[in-house]
């Protein structure tokens, strides 16, 4: 019966797939060359090359998909409440991504995972010339993102300036931290002992984010518009190699073994639990941002980040998802054959 079930949503997924094809991808703008219209003796210039907002490219077979896995996992009275947020971003093809959430623009505490922000305001000041991207610097800002270690990032806010920090999510230029979509990414507080130095002025946090914000700000990295394409790069190198083994980076271990790359902040306070990650692994590229509030907060992203990668593999490989699926069923089923007097235990 279980069999005939997959069977039928297979079908169901191969239909929905083809009808929806043309409205799941997103339109992409064409720069028209106007170079044979100019008059004589006008100079071109070169068009910028420009990427799509991610906040307007959801993806409705995605978006049904996320909520169903949340569904299953049991947490959609989390949702309902509040208590949860998540993003999740395809760009396989950076410049044609594909985007689900579930309150994304909820902000929420999200303890040191705004210590990405310290990054880009770091880089931002190597880019004037105010801090010099020394071995010293490096280490002290590899410690702060990959061992996430508090005594690295508050000496970095000390560097930077807090204030300087905000004023840049804050900017037109990036607008990771937006009141016209409740906030986003925020750092008012060092992470040390003391008083905040500058709450969000929309909640009052010290530590905040949303989940949309923070994809975005992997997004901007990806393409290289965090400062710039070698900036960027830099930086990703530092989010690279996690040094602490939990939430996201403990769901995916499981069934990855060196075939995968994270890019990743994870964030945890008592009830408060944070995770962000760029992934790629087997051809695909992913962004996958959760944010809870509960004591079982680090759970659920463990949880929460397998079934995200699944979405990913079934929308390039819808038979994987499947073949998997039957392949458990048949050990399940060689382990405990049927049989007429067997009886079952509730």
């Amino acid at each position: 019966m279980a069999r005939k079930s997959r069977l039928a949503m297979k079908s169901w997924f191969r239909l929905m797939t083809g009808l929806l094809f043309f409205t799941l991808v997103p339109h992409k703008s064409v720069a028209v060359d106007h170079s044979s219209h100019q008059p004589r003796g006008h100079k071109t210039t070169t068009m910028k090359k420009t990427h799509p907002t991610v906040r307007e490219q959801a993806n409705p077979l995605m978006q049904q998909m996320l909520e169903q896995r949340i569904a299953s996992l049991h947490l959609s009275r989390a949702v309902r409440d509040k208590r949860l947020a998540v993003t999740l971003i395809d760009i396989t093809d950076p410049s044609s991504p594909s985007m689900a959430q579930v309150n994304g623009d909820e902000m929420m505490y999200a303890a040191s995972l705004p210590k990405i922000a310290i990054l880009l305001a770091a880089f931002e000041r190597i880019a004037e010339g105010k801090l010099t991207l020394d071995d010293d610097l490096r280490k002290t800002m590899t410690s702060m993102i990959r061992h996430s270690s508090n005594t690295a990032a508050t000496e970095m806010i000390r560097k930077v300036g807090g204030d300087y920090i905000n004023k840049i999510l804050a900017s037109p230029k990036y607008k990771l931290y937006d009141p016209n979509h409740n906030g986003g990414l925020w750092v008012g507080k060092e992470y040390a002992g003391g008083r905040a130095f500058n709450r969000d002025p929309l909640h009052q946090l010290s530590h905040g984010a949303t989940a949309m914000q923070a994809a975005r700000y992997y997004y901007l990295l990806e393409t290289g518009q965090l400062v710039s394409p070698k900036h960027s790069h830099e930086m990703k190198n530092i989010l690279s190699k996690p040094g602490i083994s939990h939430k996201f980076v403990k769901g995916l271990e499981e069934n990855h073994h060196g075939d995968l790359q994270m890019y990743r902040k994870s964030g945890t306070w008592r009830t408060y639990h944070a995770d962000s990650a760029l992934i790629e692994h087997d051809g695909r590229r992913y962004i996958a941002v959760a944010l809870a509030k509960d004591p079982k907060g680090g759970q659920w992203m463990k949880k929460l980040i397998h079934e995200m990668d699944e979405i990913i593999v079934a929308l390039h490989e819808p038979d994987a998802v499947f073949a998997k699926a039957d392949a458990a069923e048949s050990l399940a089923s060689a382990a405990h054959p049927r049989s007429s007097s067997s009886k079952h235990l509730m």
